[in-house]
């Protein structure tokens, strides 16, 4: 069913980028919050340390690596950059649109 919420920007905004750090659609992550809330608020399963992946006190993934990167980082700028990029992609396979 669809419909439409009206939703702070920046809760859209972080659920958009843990959608995208979870490689997930915006739609199921959602449909997993509603899920846990009418459920009492029980917490999806962190992946395992062993992974190399940890779970902050937010709720997002930290990768733990071995040794120093001997690439630099990429800043937010960038980051949202490359987001935006991959939203237009998906808006253009959705419409089937070449991408």
């Amino acid at each position: 069913m669809k419909t439409t919420l009206d939703l702070p920007d920046h809760l859209v905004r972080q659920v958009k980028q843990r959608a995208l750090q979870q490689g997930r659609t915006l739609k199921e992550l959602v449909a997993e919050y509603i899920r846990q809330g009418l459920h009492g608020g029980t917490t999806p399963s962190a992946p395992a340390a062993s992974d190399g992946v940890m779970v902050d006190s937010a709720g997002l993934p930290v990768f733990r690596c071995e040794r120093a990167s001997e690439r630099p980082g990429i800043d937010l700028a960038t980051a949202l950059q490359l987001e935006q990029q991959g939203l237009e992609l998906e808006d253009l396979r959705r419409a089937g649109l070449p991408a």
